[in-house]
């Protein structure tokens, strides 16, 4: 255990250093590289924002409005009879649509059940297992001017459903 905490410590700072020595050996100018670089990401920052808070806004509105709530009440019965339990099924749906909306009900999940838990053992493995879809296209797509999103998003939500199910389907297997 210590050898990777010493790892984990060091890795970052290691990393760095040897791409510093590495570019100075390729003479690459690395001070200006790195301005330049931090130029672009502020440029990026800015061009965002406005995506951001249209996603924001949306998500507050959708949550809001208890349009999120009826439509988990409406699908929690499916899940049930299943075998999925009910308390994760809001956390797969508002994982496509915010990552922090989706954290702070795994945060409460873990609170309510415990960690060692299924269903705190289940959260967790959704969390790492799918992706915030639609924050990544609205974002990212939009940043770069992207309008065409259909595919991708299909893609995206089908990638989602398969690591909500593989989630589900090893914790199952693994802990129960």
């Amino acid at each position: 255990m210590e050898i990777v905490s010493l790892i984990s410590l060091w890795f970052i700072p290691v990393l760095i250093g040897f791409i510093l020595v590495y570019a100075t050996f390729k003479k690459v100018p690395t001070y200006e590289s790195f301005v330049e670089g931090g130029k672009d990401g502020v440029k990026i920052a800015i061009s965002i924002i406005p995506f951001l808070v249209g996603m924001m806004v949306a998500i507050a509105i959708f949550r809001a409005s208890g349009a999120l709530e009826y439509f988990l009440d409406f699908i929690r019965p499916l899940f049930v009879a299943i075998g999925i339990p009910a308390d994760v099924v809001p956390l797969a749906i508002i994982r496509p649509i915010s990552g922090n909306a989706a954290l702070g009900m795994t945060t409460d999940l873990i609170a309510e059940h415990g960690p060692d838990s299924l269903i705190g053992r289940m959260a967790s493995v959704i969390q790492g297992s799918t992706d915030t879809t639609f924050y990544v296209l609205t974002v990212y797509f939009g940043a770069v001017g992207i309008k065409k999103m259909g595919d991708a998003l299909k893609v995206g939500l089908l990638a989602d459903l398969a690591g909500f199910i593989a989630a589900i389907l090893i914790v199952l297997l693994v802990f129960s």
